[in-house]
């Protein structure tokens, strides 16, 4: 994906304010083309793909049912997880940390690798 210039980029370049800038950012957010990124930054979004808008934390535990595993299963690392979904290692670490609280994921040490400790409850599909 390619980076868009930030908002004190375009405010320099183009003589507009933070609030147009930002303005901006927002109605290509709207219209699916841009999504915020780490650091204040904004990305193109390519065309026929969509964002997951869920929280990190879901989209972690839907690895759970995505990968298939099973109880006991390892977990796959912070650092394969940030790579995976495009955000930093402290982010991914406190996604795991609401796993761990819910009682999904074990406890994270030094040199062992997290484990699947329970299943995700599966969520019923809305009704037309």
């Amino acid at each position: 994906m390619s980076e868009l210039p930030s908002a004190a980029d375009l405010m320099r370049e183009h003589g507009v304010s933070r609030g147009v800038a930002l303005r901006v950012f927002g109605a290509l957010q709207r219209d699916g083309l841009a999504e915020p990124v780490p650091g204040g930054r904004w990305r193109v979004v390519r065309g026929g793909r969509k964002t997951d808008q869920k929280p990190l934390a879901q989209r972690l535990a839907d690895i759970i049912t995505d990968d298939h595993l099973a109880v006991g299963d390892d977990f796959p690392s912070t650092t394969q997880l940030s790579a995976r979904f495009g955000v930093s290692r402290p982010t991914v670490s406190k996604a795991l940390s609401q796993l761990e609280s819910a009682g999904l994921l074990s406890e994270a040490r030094q040199g062992k690798q997290r484990t699947v400790r329970a299943l995700p409850e599966p969520t019923e599909a809305p009704r037309p």
